[in-house]
């Protein structure tokens, strides 16, 4: 952990790499303290040694019924509550309706929806009692139309979309925003992951594959970690953006 000066605090979980990585930089880069959460702690490591400030590494199940508490106890102790929580963990499962396991759903509803419902009930109150919050979801484009073969994972994120609306309602009048980010495809290891289901179902190479995930895009490109680093930016500096489910997809879905 490196020392704090009354930088605020800025909360990111699913930190260590990927879209959580981006956002972490950036918003050290932008003069907060960060706090980083996933559950590997070497990666979490590296990602501190590049953040320009503070860092705080805290490795955490957030599946786990009192991670929440804990995580966010020892941040308020060491350093202070978080004026901003990014809750980007997440996982992906691809399974057709029937060969969904209930192993599988209970996963994605575990990761994707549970654990940003108790971290948002747990930095709420302070960010209340201080009259100024932000609350950032990493969703997906999932969260706003239903595609095959991911039902489980659509699910938690539709589930999720309807916990920042709901959040945002009631909190429209105490100084704290709640939105999510709704990315397409983005080139992380997740996206990497689907790539290899592909190859493996289909029989299809790995670039061949790639272009199919890009195609769905109307720019015909993946998003960038940047990108959706830059959207969730956007989402910590303006007070007057709440309730939103913003797409950053190149285009594929307009609402």
């Amino acid at each position: 952990m490196s020392e704090r000066e009354n930088q605020p605090v800025a909360l990111i979980t699913g930190a260590g790499r990927g879209i959580g990585r981006a956002v972490a930089v950036t918003l050290s880069e932008q003069g907060y303290a960060v706090a980083l959460t996933s559950r590997s702690v070497e990666q979490l490591e590296e990602v501190a040694a590049v953040c320009p400030g503070p860092s705080m590494v805290v490795p955490s199940d957030l599946t786990d019924p009192g991670a929440a508490d804990q995580l966010v106890t020892r941040i308020e102790q060491e350093w202070s509550a978080p004026e901003v929580v990014v809750a980007n963990a997440g996982a992906g499962v691809s399974a057709s309706v029937q060969k969904t396991t209930d192993e599988q759903w209970q996963q994605m509803l575990d990761l994707n929806l549970t654990a940003p419902f108790r971290l948002l009930r747990r930095t709420i109150p302070a960010m209340k009692a201080a009259e100024h919050g932000r609350i950032v979801v990493v969703a997906s484009v999932a969260a706003k139309i239903g595609e095959p073969y991911i039902s489980a994972y659509t699910a938690s994120k539709h589930g999720v979309l309807g916990l920042v609306r709901s959040a945002a309602a009631e909190l429209a009048r105490s100084g704290v925003t709640v939105n999510a980010v709704c990315p397409g495809y983005v080139d992380t290891p997740m996206t990497d992951a689907t790539v290899q289901g592909i190859v493996d179902k289909t029989g299809r190479t790995a670039q061949e594959a790639r272009a199919l995930l890009e195609a769905k895009q109307p720019n015909h490109r993946l998003v960038t970690v940047d990108e959706v680093a830059l959207a969730v930016l956007a989402c910590v500096h303006n007070g007057a953006l709440t309730g939103q489910g913003i797409n950053i997809d190149g285009g594929a879905v307009q609402s």
